[in-house]
């Protein structure tokens, strides 16, 4: 199926590794200019340009957008897919833990948003979309603050969605349920943290993956199609929308 991505000039965050590497990857191999963008080099997945950035910093977002516009011409499609996670008790969460994830979670997405809208009013083909989490949705008890960040996210979305329709700039989230990554695999990820003397971390993937209708967890590579395709001129009457793609995760019909 031609998407018609060919020649557009997408930014992708977070995209050194997990659904951002793939993403990325499947949208140059759609035929777009891409830019990377995160906290190691350059992943190498058919990029034009990589910028080395900490997205949580005020003033990193709105660089990245300037430098990828000088870079690649334009900007068509802005993906925000930069995430921070980890197992806690609501109340040990303490107040700088919850302000550190507020900005990367979700004002690295504003920053990005508001910088990138004055050049995505004149694309023609603007599209926008933030990886969420089916903890936006439903919150999950052992990630208090992930789950109110990525909450957030959906709302931006929607409000980006309603706000910018006008000046033909489409906005949608995509929420995934747990998936093959390093946040999950990775040495002291999520599987690591939720291991007890009575779990493996083995054990522990095991029943994530048990715990969704499909019976496993997602490889990045099916979240990224779904980011893709709302990238693409195949969706170009959705706007506004909260994409699942958790395996049937999340019991609701929103």
């Amino acid at each position: 199926m031609e998407l018609g991505l060919r020649d557009r000039a997408c930014l992708v965050t977070g995209s050194t590794g997990g659904i951002g590497l793939e993403t990325a990857r499947q949208l140059a191999a759609e035929g777009a200019h891409v830019a990377t963008c995160g906290r190691r080099g350059a992943p190498g997945v058919g990029e034009d340009l990589h910028l080395v950035a900490e997205l949580a910093r005020p003033g990193e977002p709105e660089r990245v957008v300037a430098e990828t516009v000088a870079g690649l011409g334009r900007l068509d499609v802005l993906v925000n897919n930069v995430g921070l996670a980890r197992q806690a008790r609501f109340e040990e969460v303490l107040d700088e833990e919850w302000d550190a994830y507020w900005q990367l979670n979700v004002m690295s997405y504003v920053r990005a948003i508001r910088a990138a809208l004055p050049h995505l009013r004149v694309s023609g083909h603007a599209a926008i979309v933030n990886v969420a989490s089916t903890a936006g949705k439903r919150p999950s008890t052992g990630m208090p603050h992930y789950s109110v960040t990525k909450a957030a996210v959906l709302s931006l979305s929607r409000l980006v969605a309603d706000l910018y329709a006008k000046d033909g700039i489409r906005c949608n989230a995509v929420a995934p349920g747990p998936t093959a990554t390093d946040a999950w695999l990775g040495k002291g990820g999520l599987a690591d943290q939720s291991a007890t003397s009575g779990r493996t971390r083995e054990e522990v993937l095991a029943a994530v993956g048990a715990g969704r209708p499909l019976g496993r967890l997602a490889a990045p590579e099916e979240i990224a199609s779904v980011v893709v395709f709302l990238c693409s001129d195949r969706a170009a009457y959705v706007t506004g929308s909260a994409w699942s793609a958790d395996g049937g995760t999340v019991p609701v019909i929103i």
